[in-house]
């Protein structure tokens, strides 16, 4: 495949029993649902780093973008198994940004985004009600995030162009927010 500039990490997801309903405890998590959500999310980033990151070393330059998410950085309710795998790409985006610079050069990059809340068919059954209006988890998501809204994909675009250009060039090891405010603010 020849040279690979940039590598993107977006594996994502999660399993309704690897999160706690109100209605349940942490006793109650599945263990081998929680085991899936960290296979998806984090061995779905591992991997292919293994795969395309050796060809960057290489080159001696690349870009690597993992995504983590605002559960990786914030304890949030309900999303256990999620916020743990996601909190262990964040890490793992932390320990090969050093790992690669010093072993293969300053050219190669590696660095995280970390979505806020967007309103996904993957979160849907959370977010809104059977009937399209938005469940009390979202208000208390949208009174917590001062731009008020939940983002829109395409917001994340602007991130992701910086962190794969040369404008970029001395930032690695960072998880940059895109949140709308949400983990600046506290009550």
């Amino acid at each position: 495949y020849g040279r690979v500039d940039i590598l993107m990490n977006a594996a994502g997801g999660n399993m309704p029993a690897a999160t706690v309903p109100p209605d349940k405890t942490v006793f109650d998590l599945d263990v081998d649902a929680v085991k899936k959500v960290t296979e998806l999310n984090l061995f779905g980033t591992v991997l292919p780093t293994m795969v395309f990151a050796r060809t960057m070393a290489e080159q001696k330059s690349g870009s690597i973008i993992n995504f983590a998410s605002e559960s990786a950085l914030r304890p949030l309710t309900r999303v256990a198994g999620y916020g743990v795998a996601k909190a262990a790409v964040a890490n793992w985006t932390k320990y090969l940004c050093a790992e690669l610079a010093m072993k293969f050069g300053e050219g190669i990059r590696v660095n995280a985004i970390a979505p806020g809340f967007l309103l996904t068919n993957q979160n849907r059954t959370l977010l809104t009600n059977p009937d399209g209006s938005l469940t009390q988890r979202s208000h208390t998501i949208l009174a917590h995030t001062p731009i008020g809204r939940f983002l829109e994909p395409e917001e994340l675009l602007g991130t992701l162009h910086w962190l794969s250009s040369d404008a970029s060039r001395a930032v690695t090891g960072t998880v940059v927010v895109v949140d709308g405010g949400f983990d600046a603010f506290s009550i």
